[in-house]
């Protein structure tokens, strides 16, 4: 698929909807859904917290209408969303105490702030302590695009800029979104919850936010 099918930054284009089922993703949707993630498009999937939005891992452009959607300074830390363990062992510094942790809760609702390698752009940090936000998603549409991908996608929850909660309804997300994206997948209701965020950055685990992740397993971790 070629670029000019993307939006421009005036957002004049409409963007796609694909009706993608939740438990067994249409192969050829995902595949017409991976082109646009990789022709630099920005793509509101489903998670098993709530809807994200994302694209391509250090796709500058992207990430730029990504932050004005939400409104978010560059000190808004990106989540990157990985396939599996041994994909985000890429991108993270992973200690024996934290694999363990990991490999009991992924896939699943939670997103841990790790200390980042040097496979993760330097525009994806956090400027001051060189950590990162990583997830694997226990969604199979989620899990489709990841594996198709073959990489992470760059992401952040669905809050639209004075909202608390993320957007569900997908069909008030192409009401909304339409001009401001390339595709929304339609992968039924999604939840009102962001994942729990724990951060394994400094050796002990902390409970940053409560989400829809059960907390309780980290904080007797």
């Amino acid at each position: 698929m070629s670029s000019s099918l993307l939006l421009s930054d005036q957002g004049s284009s409409m963007s796609q909807f694909f009706q993608i089922h939740p438990q067994s993703p249409q192969n050829r949707l995902i595949k017409q859904a991976v082109e646009i993630i990789r022709a630099g498009g920005v793509v509101v999937y489903p998670t098993d917290s709530s809807y994200a939005v994302g694209c391509r891992i250090g796709d500058k452009n992207a990430i730029e209408r990504i932050r004005r959607l939400r409104q978010l300074d560059d000190k808004h830390n990106f989540t990157l969303v990985c396939r599996d363990l041994s994909q985000l062992s890429v991108f993270a510094k992973i200690d024996t105490g934290a694999f363990r942790l990991l490999k009991n809760h992924t896939p699943g609702p939670y997103t841990f702030i790790l200390n980042a390698t040097r496979e993760v752009p330097r525009m994806l940090l956090h400027p001051k302590r060189r950590t990162i936000g990583l997830r694997v998603p226990g969604h199979p549409i989620a899990e489709a695009l990841l594996e198709e991908l073959g990489e992470p996608l760059m992401s952040v929850s669905l809050i639209l800029p004075g909202d608390d909660l993320p957007m569900s309804d997908p069909y008030e997300m192409r009401e909304k979104l339409e001009h401001q994206v390339d595709l929304i997948v339609d992968g039924g209701h999604g939840g009102l919850e962001a994942s729990t965020v724990i951060n394994l950055a400094e050796g002990e685990p902390q409970v940053v936010r409560v989400g829809c992740g059960d907390p309780s397993p980290f904080e007797d971790a």
